[in-house]
């Protein structure tokens, strides 16, 4: 028998900035248990390595590598349950806070 798919995980709303430029974008990762900070940090890894191996242009990608020695402060916005409202809740945070690191 098939397992029905899970819809009701926590995903985590996540802030990026850069200190120095004020540059910031904003995200979306699925939440490890209840280490949200955690599990925002280890996306953020993800983030650095995916900017350094594939050639995404994208502007947050771009970002970091013109800007390889670049300081990041991560945090976490909210956490929101189901994956259709997180990724509503992200849409609507992008268009409020308009971040300039976000691919439009």
């Amino acid at each position: 028998m098939m397992r029905k798919k899970r819809n009701d995980r926590n995903y985590i709303l996540y802030r990026i900035e850069s200190p120095e430029t004020g540059d910031a974008y904003i995200g979306l990762t699925v939440a490890v248990g209840r280490a949200f900070l955690r599990s925002v940090k280890v996306r953020v890894q993800k983030h650095l390595s995916r900017a350094k191996t594939e050639n995404k242009d994208w502007t947050f990608c771009n970002f970091l590598r013109d800007n390889p020695e670049v300081t990041l402060r991560y945090e976490v916005i909210e956490v929101v349950r189901g994956r259709k409202p997180a990724y509503q809740r992200e849409r609507e945070l992008i268009a409020a806070l308009v971040p300039s690191l976000n691919t439009f």
